[in-house]
């Protein structure tokens, strides 16, 4: 039972993670696009919000249960799709850390525009440009995740 109710946390959490990621990347991405700062300001505060509530908890439980899932059900870690997972973990993570402070200056560029009644700065371009170029590899590699979980390559 054990087993089950911690398979289940970390799908969960799975879910948790990826989708928060993919919902505050569309919404960010394409309130961008239109260009208008009150738009921006008001997505992006919500965006680093989410990331603090579902992305860093989820970042930090998924290779806790991952692991305890591993020892609960004697899997050696050095198992190819656990030791796959685990580096494509550690690959996507080190692309979230610098995607969520790029969201933090985002998030201010944006509110010091709507302030100021000006477009959005030149800053808030390169971090969005910067944003998208670690967003997709991050994905990528959620996605290269997801189907080492799933089937289990030997």
């Amino acid at each position: 039972m054990e087993y089950i109710v911690v398979k289940w946390l970390h799908i969960l959490s799975s879910t948790f993670l990826f989708g928060t990621g993919i919902g505050s990347a569309f919404y960010l991405f394409f309130a961008s696009l239109k260009r208008e700062p009150l738009a921006v300001a008001f997505v992006a505060r919500h965006v680093v919000k989410a990331d603090w509530l579902f992305t860093a908890t989820t970042v930090v439980f998924q290779p806790a249960s991952g692991f305890y899932l591993a020892y609960l059900a004697d899997i050696p870690l050095g198992s190819m799709w656990i030791a796959g997972s685990t580096a494509l973990y550690l690959f996507a993570v080190g692309c979230w850390l610098p995607v969520a402070r790029l969201q933090y200056r985002m998030r201010d560029a944006a509110r010091r525009a709507v302030q100021d009644g000006a477009d959005l700065p030149p800053d808030y371009w390169r971090a969005f440009r910067m944003w998208i170029a670690l967003g997709f590899p991050a994905l990528f590699a959620f996605v290269a995740i997801f189907y080492l979980m799933v089937a289990k390559p030997v």
